[in-house]
């Protein structure tokens, strides 16, 4: 019975378990993690800055047709 247990505690690791992940692939999914964040700022960004444009548009349009007294609604 003695060959059949471990001399270790019931919850440690055994020694031929690996006690780690593999940090090469950690690395490759924070790159990825980090690539697929940047993304979504830069996509973030753009779509801010293109509803900034299409505001500064809407108040020159409406700044016109006030001047000229056009009746839009």
């Amino acid at each position: 019975m003695t060959m059949l247990t471990h001399a270790r505690g019931p919850f440690q690791r055994p020694p031929y378990s690996p006690g780690r992940q593999d940090t090469a692939a950690a690395g490759a999914a924070d790159a990825h993690l980090a690539r697929i964040k940047r993304f979504c700022m830069c996509a973030l960004t753009i779509l801010l800055a293109g509803s900034a444009l299409a505001g500064v548009i809407a108040l020159k349009a409406i700044a016109v047709f006030h001047a000229s007294n056009i009746q839009v609604f």
